[in-house]
């Protein structure tokens, strides 16, 4: 065959980088057959292009049902610790810890603080779920919880609750003393195998509840100073147990039909006129306005005690005022303004007290 022949060849003409122009017609087209007329190099090339054309897709599909399902299990572990409640008890160690050490505290103390008694919360949290995993899902209000929904096994969360409550009291023990990491452990003692239980047996659960819900004042008062004699620690913790009566009495009516249905034991449940859960949250309301002007009569400061009483009253005369409309009518207006009106109460009264502390 002559040289013109082969050079007016289309099969053996090359583009401007020097391929044949088989393979260029390969890749332009993807034949399986232009893809037989490259050298051996090239061919296996190509397969591994079009095997990794054709995979990329499923890759890409996998990675983002791993990445859906990696932030769902994240949510639904912190969904496991009530973290509503953690926050809050956050927000009261930080208080009492300050008002211990009546002065600034280092944020590196602060953070170990917090997350050792965060740990133990979230951990107390996460066994009151295990515990009420089969009766959550008779109430629409729990249903949705990780356990109840089938959304994570009980042994993935009993795990991960062990953990967390082991490390968090460590924490408190190493990074602290014996005392806070005592009064965690016992916070969790009495929030799991005692109230829990007792939710579905008698109406005083709230009782032991409070005081269960209190004890965490105590963990950062005694962590940065503080004595489990000091008359202060007991105010706080004080104003802290009496607060929830008000606080929970609300959600106790706005709930009762679900926690009738669910099981639960409840003053609004038991007595389902509501006139004892409006009694008991008067007497929160008022023990709480007490403990907080004891409290400013007892803690040191520049700002004077009747300044600070003052305060006082104007931050929790509202909830009692919401208490005794909730008393006089029992709906889910007046129910509902007093959970309100609780929700500003113990920011304002620990601010009140911590700021006297400190000035």
């Amino acid at each position: 065959m002559s040289s013109n022949v082969l050079a007016t060849d289309s099969r053996y003409e090359t583009d401007r980088r020097g391929v044949s122009a088989p393979y260029t017609a390969a890749r332009e087209c993807g034949s399986a057959t232009a893809v037989l007329d490259l050298p051996a190099q090239r061919r296996e090339a190509t397969r591994r292009m079009e095997v990794t054309a054709q995979a990329t897709p499923a890759l890409n599909q996998m990675v983002d049902q791993t990445e859906v399902s990696i932030r769902v299990l994240v949510s639904d572990l912190i969904q496991l610790t009530k973290p509503r409640i953690v926050v809050m008890i956050l927000v009261t160690t930080v208080a009492t810890a300050m008002i211990a050490a009546g002065g600034p505290v280092s944020l590196g103390t602060l953070a170990l603080l917090l997350l050792g008694t965060g740990m133990v919360a979230g951990s107390a949290g996460g066994a009151n779920q295990i515990w009420e995993r089969v009766i959550d899902r008779n109430m629409p209000r729990t249903a949705v919880r990780p356990l109840p929904s089938a959304r994570m096994s009980t042994g993935m969360a009993t795990a991960f609750t062990a953990s967390m409550g082991t490390l968090g009291l460590a924490i408190l023990w190493m990074g602290f003393s014996l005392t806070p990491a005592g009064v965690g452990l016992a916070t969790w003692l009495l929030y799991v195998f005692l109230y829990t239980p007792m939710k579905t047996r008698t109406s005083w659960n709230t009782t032991v509840g409070a005081i269960a819900g209190a004890l965490p004042m105590l963990i950062g008062y005694t962590a940065l100073g503080g004595s489990l004699a000091d008359e202060t620690g007991w105010l706080l913790f004080g104003v802290l147990a009496a607060w929830q009566y008000p606080h929970f009495m609300a959600i106790a009516w706005l709930y009762r039909r679900q926690y009738e249905q669910a099981g639960f034991c409840m003053s609004t449940t038991v007595e389902p006129t509501g006139i004892s859960a409006a009694i008991q949250s008067i007497v929160g309301s008022l023990a709480v306005i007490v403990c907080g002007v004891v409290l400013c009569a007892l803690s040191p400061g520049i700002v004077p005690a009747i300044v600070c009483s003052v305060a006082v009253l104007a931050a929790t005369v509202p909830m009692l005022k919401a208490s005794i409309r909730f008393a006089r009518s029992r709906t889910d207006v007046t129910a509902r303004r007093l959970l309100r009106s609780s929700l500003l109460v113990l920011p304002a009264v620990l601010a009140v007290v911590t700021i006297r502390v400190f000035w």
